[in-house]
């Protein structure tokens, strides 16, 4: 039985004319353990399809299951990381990461939540940052947050949504490298959505493509049978990084050439207002 499971899945928005049919018919199977990265297009539905899996959106049509059971809602069996961090500027990085033990694990004593919450803030390196709070700490640094609170519920599943999408290129190759030896401790069933072909090669079990919208599917899944740990120098010089990659990039390439293009259709006709700076503004009056 799979650990998470979606069968026939369509998702829309909207009604009548202003519809947006998003997902159509996807299906994927994630076994447990296992490491899945979704790879698309911006605006193909990546954030929606794992929002299904989050349970904090509902299919229009097909079932989203996890161990055999449909998926009705939010639970402490799957964490999720959001892109934007999603922290509470007011607390601290100890009392972040607190909520989801706290809430997770309410009747366990309180020197056994404590106990957790500096073990998943240690984890992610973040011990000497422990009492700051949010806007003293870098963007990579609030990732890690999300994610030592992601895991200090213990949650059977971890959901990524693009987590490292916002930050730089130096602190991204940082914090994919956090990802894959948590994941390697931990062992947790992890789905991961990412416009980065590369990021999904070096952290993934498996690759599966997401086609354009609207109306996008899953396409054929690409294995990534690399060994690990994956050193990313060290994979630019690997022939089966090379052939994964150009797999996919492949297959990405000639399914967005035969997708219609409607980036720049529009039937509505924008008036732009005549603004100005308020001292040019006092000046033309004058």
């Amino acid at each position: 039985m799979p650990k998470l499971e979606l069968r026939d899945v369509s998702k829309s928005y909207g009604e009548g004319a202003e519809r947006l049919e998003v997902l159509d018919s996807v299906s994927l199977a994630v076994e447990e353990g296992e490491f899945v990265a979704i790879v698309g297009f911006s605006g193909s539905g990546k954030t929606t399809l794992l929002s299904l899996l989050a349970g904090l959106q509902l299919p229009d049509a097909g079932s989203v299951e996890m161990n055999g059971s449909p998926i009705s809602g939010a639970g402490p069996d799957r964490g999720v990381v959001f892109q934007n961090y999603s922290l509470l500027p007011w607390l601290s990085v100890y009392e972040n990461v607190a909520l989801a033990a706290d809430q997770a694990f309410a009747s366990a004593p309180r020197e056994e939540r404590d106990a957790r919450v500096r073990k998943y803030v240690d984890m992610v390196n973040l011990t000497p940052a422990i009492d700051k709070k949010p806007p003293q700490l870098s963007g990579g640094m609030r990732q890690r947050v999300a994610v030592a609170r992601a895991l200090a519920a213990d949650p059977e599943v971890l959901l990524l949504d693009e987590p490292l999408g916002a930050l730089d290129a130096l602190t991204r190759g940082t914090l994919q490298n956090e990802i894959a030896r948590i994941w390697g401790e931990e062992r947790k069933t992890v789905v991961m959505v990412t416009n980065d072909v590369d990021e999904g090669i070096l952290l993934a079990d498996r690759i599966v493509p997401l086609t354009p919208g609207p109306r996008a599917t899953l396409g054929p899944a690409f294995e990534v049978p690399l060994a690990r740990p994956r050193m990313r120098v060290e994979l630019n010089h690997d022939p089966g990084f090379r052939r994964i990659r150009n797999d996919v990039l492949g297959y990405l390439s000639a399914i967005r050439r035969s997708a219609p293009d409607r980036s720049f259709e529009t039937d509505v006709v924008l008036e732009l207002p005549d603004v100005r700076p308020a001292e040019l503004s006092a000046a033309v009056r004058t």
